[in-house]
């Protein structure tokens, strides 16, 4: 087992189905959106365990953005991925609460202008998804594009952001919303000034 770092996972059920958070104990690593079925998508490693403490924090703010009271998350976050792929999902950090970005204009804020197709690659490799709010970079003409819980998740969380979601205790059915109940989200919550927070 030497060179395998333990992590540790917790559930959380959420308006969009039941999201596994993971931790190595100090920072969280990855956030596993709904199967297709809405239950949650377990971590693959055999070391992995299940402790909710260790991403109670995570949860917290969860709870929070689904409640319409966070509108930014202050999180460690330590997401494995390379050099590109890290600089791709900082870039996703900068987008404001209920704001979106094409995937040009995300290539661009990196500094390799025509690798939108490269960033959309590296966007699908994001592993802590809503916190790294790749759901938040859609099309040059407006699209929705890509995402791993699927399109209409994605315009769920968009609406959500936009003041405009389901009542929290209406379950995820996968289609667009019936029923919209309009909040106000007048709270944020200071984010770190480096984006991947160290311990």
């Amino acid at each position: 087992m030497s060179g395998i770092v333990a992590s540790w996972y917790g559930r959380y059920r959420s308006p969009i189905g039941e999201l596994v958070l993971i931790s190595d104990g100090e920072a969280l690593t990855g956030l596993n959106l709904p199967g297709i079925d809405g239950s949650g998508v377990l971590p693959s490693a055999q070391e992995t365990r299940r402790d909710e403490a260790a991403v109670r924090e995570a949860i917290e703010q969860l709870e929070g953005y689904f409640a319409g009271d966070r509108t930014e998350f202050d999180l460690t976050l330590r997401p494995a991925g390379t050099p590109f792929q890290r600089s791709a999902w900082e870039a996703m950090l900068s987008i404001p609460f209920g704001e979106t970005i094409s995937y040009a204009e995300q290539a661009r804020r990196i500094g390799r202008p025509g690798a939108a197709r490269a960033v959309g690659a590296a966007n699908g490799r994001n592993p802590i998804a809503i916190v790294i709010p790749c759901h938040r970079v859609i099309g040059a003409d407006g699209r929705l594009t890509g995402f791993g819980g699927g399109l209409p998740m994605k315009q769920w969380l968009l609406d959500h952001e936009s003041s405009v979601f389901l009542d929290p205790t209406t379950e995820w059915t996968g289609k667009a919303p019936l029923t919209l109940a309009m909040r106000s989200k007048t709270r944020s919550v200071p984010s770190a000034s480096s984006p991947f927070r160290r311990s």
